[in-house]
């Protein structure tokens, strides 16, 4: 199992390949200060590491949900200093939910490289169980919001059953904020124009998504602590 500790191993004609963008676009990104600078290894080579794969999808998706470069700009310098790959994949996955759903039709090749490794039939069962993949005769239908993320947690120590079962508490929770949510602006809103109505609701989501995002993970943060505080309390049985 990869970590983000692992040193960086990427060349920048590798990680560009990995990201499905050009060199050019990785440069141009790393100039402008979105792309943090790479290791310099061995000969002056430049070594890309999982970091900067996720944070240039990240780059990319909201480049695809029509943010311009300056508020792509202001996204990310909201974003913690320290987040992991993980936590940046997080993010792509709630931008690319500010987005219409557009489930992508991929050949087994094709999935595999936005994959970014390999997938064998396990891999494929665990995604298609979370909803990731859904297969057809010949291909697979793939939410590519999801994908990075569920590729992502193929290699967390958890059971599927586990993954399922927080996946099935994260929806309920998740639900009943957006109905909650929507009572307080059928409130504010009022009899405003159809117009304004989807305005103000495309100009809101990704706020409140972003918003959900940060309190989920204090709150988590905070839940964990507490767990291992009180572990080290109760020292061994």
């Amino acid at each position: 199992m990869t970590t983000d500790a692992e040193e960086p191993a990427l060349t920048i004609d590798e990680l560009a390949a990995r990201a499905g963008v050009t060199v050019r676009t990785v440069r141009f990104y790393g100039t402008k200060g979105l792309l943090p600078p790479p290791v310099i290894g061995p000969r002056r080579v430049g070594r890309y590491g999982r970091g900067h794969l996720a944070r240039l999808a990240l780059i990319e998706e909201l480049r695809l949900q029509g943010l311009t470069l300056a508020a792509i700009e202001r996204y990310l310098s909201r974003l913690p200093p320290d987040l992991t790959a993980r936590d940046l994949a997080v993010h792509r996955a709630v931008v690319s939910s500010w987005g219409p759903d557009a489930p992508h039709t991929l050949t087994r090749a094709e999935l595999q490289r936005r994959a970014g490794r390999p997938l064998d039939e396990a891999d494929l069962e665990r995604l298609t169980a979370m909803d990731v993949v859904e297969r057809t005769d010949d291909a697979f239908r793939v939410d590519l919001g999801l994908l990075r993320l569920g590729v992502e947690l193929l290699d967390v120590p958890l059971s599927q059953e586990a993954v399922l079962a927080a996946r099935a508490v994260l929806l309920e929770h998740a639900r009943a904020a957006a109905q909650e949510m929507s009572r307080l602006l059928r409130g504010e809103v009022g009899q405003r124009d159809a117009r304004d109505v989807r305005s103000l609701s495309a100009h809101l989501q990704p706020l409140v998504v972003q918003a959900l995002l940060t309190a989920f993970q204090r709150s988590l943060k905070e839940e964990l602590r507490v767990w291992l505080r009180d572990g080290e309390t109760a020292g061994p049985s």
